[in-house]
């Protein structure tokens, strides 16, 4: 499908937008305005894939590639002590994600054409990335990379947040519930059938629970 030059101008103006709050601790103006480069990242993604359907794959591996640029950002920011919070980068990623569900059920009915190398999941139209038309392609190799490592980034400032705390053993199960779906979904993109997609999700959860116990305590520790 022709892209003219006045999508490419717009697309890179996007990306540019993105950038400005991807660096926006860069400024020095000490506010928290660069968690919104999670949100601004479905922009210039969704621009791209209006642009046609073919360019649907693309677009959900840009968003992941962007997304996990900005989780590398704020890992290193919790690393560092860098003014980061896990509440926060938690908070504006769960409303990117949600934000993104939203467009998806969306942008494909305003537009039938892009629903043309989709799978509809109730409301929500998502990129077909086991169909046979993608079959063998380097992008869907790294559409699963990118999202693969999104979710080990999720997890990684998590357990620098919680490294050496108190945190009693029924927590665990509260934390391991909210990876769930994140889980299912690495498994789905990698081995969709229904037996594995289980058992891979159930190894996901139990890798989870034995780091939690290695990185945390009980409280009840002897000295």
């Amino acid at each position: 499908m022709a892209v003219d030059a006045y999508q490419i101008i717009i697309l890179a103006t996007l990306f540019i937008i993105y950038g400005i709050f991807l660096m926006f601790d860069l400024f020095g103006r000490n506010e928290n305005y660069g968690y919104l480069a999670y949100v601004v990242a479905v922009i210039p993604t969704n621009y791209l894939w209006s642009m046609g359907p073919d360019y649907v794959i693309a677009a959900y591996f840009i968003l992941f590639i962007l997304w996990d640029i900005t989780l590398l950002r704020d890992t290193f920011g919790l690393y560092l002590k860098k003014n980061k919070e896990i509440n926060e980068i938690l908070l504006y990623l769960v409303l990117g994600i949600l934000i993104q569900i939203i467009i998806s059920a969306i942008l494909p009915e305003g537009d039938s054409a892009l629903q043309v190398n989709t799978e509809q999941l109730w409301f929500f139209w998502l990129p077909n990335i086991h169909s046979a038309v993608f079959e063998g392609e380097s992008l869907i190799l790294g559409f699963k990379l990118a999202a693969s490592l999104m979710v080990l980034l999720i997890v990684l400032p998590l357990i620098l947040d919680i490294k050496d705390e108190e945190i009693p053993l029924p927590m665990f199960i509260i934390i391991i519930a909210i990876f769930i779906l994140p889980f299912l979904y690495i498994s789905y993109i990698w081995l969709p059938g229904p037996e594995t997609l289980g058992v891979l999700t159930f190894l996901f959860s139990v890798i989870l629970f034995i780091i939690l116990l290695l990185i945390t305590r009980s409280g009840k520790e002897t000295k």
